[in-house]
């Protein structure tokens, strides 16, 4: 299976079942949908973002189609201006490359530095999914498995209103 060996291994731990999906390569949403036709899943988008400082960042996990309003965002946080973290960055707090981003990089935050911002909406999905680390796969995993998941992180994270 492609993606963290790691992550099988916690997700087995945890007792979460997923269902595993290999596909071509899926850096984008755009290229991602190929993929997902057959998938029944409520199918997620992660961003990865810096404060101005470069002291403080933030996951934010919705459903893939929702634009996200960034000036929301950043008058909540009180944090200045939000940039997409760099690729160094990617890799230093979720151990991942642009285009593999997803709530599963959390397992390679071991400071657990990274803040995590959850759509509401998330709360009540049946079945989500994320890459494994690796963009050319994905794994669908029960809501109740991504609430198990997610506590198990010990990231701060809230669920919040992201329209």
């Amino acid at each position: 299976m492609r993606g963290d060996p790691r992550l099988y291994q916690i997700l087995q731990e945890l007792g979460i079942t997923y269902d595993y999906y290999e596909h071509p390569a899926a850096p984008t949403i755009e290229e991602a949908l190929k993929n997902w036709k057959n998938i029944d899943s409520t199918h997620c988008k992660n961003i990865f973002f810096r404060n101005h400082k470069g002291n403080r960042h933030y996951l934010v996990i919705m459903e893939y189609s929702m634009p996200l309003a960034i000036h929301d965002l950043e008058k909540r946080l009180k944090q200045g201006k939000l940039t997409f973290a760099s690729p160094e960055r990617l890799m230093k707090h979720l151990g991942v490359t642009p285009g593999s981003v997803s709530v599963f990089g959390l397992i390679n935050d071991a400071t657990d530095h990274v803040y995590v911002f959850l759509d509401e909406k998330l709360k009540d999905a049946e079945r989500l999914s994320f890459h494994p680390n690796d963009n050319t796969a994905s794994l669908v995993i029960t809501g109740e498995g991504f609430h198990r998941f997610i506590n198990w992180s010990g990231n701060g994270y809230e669920f919040l209103k992201l329209e």
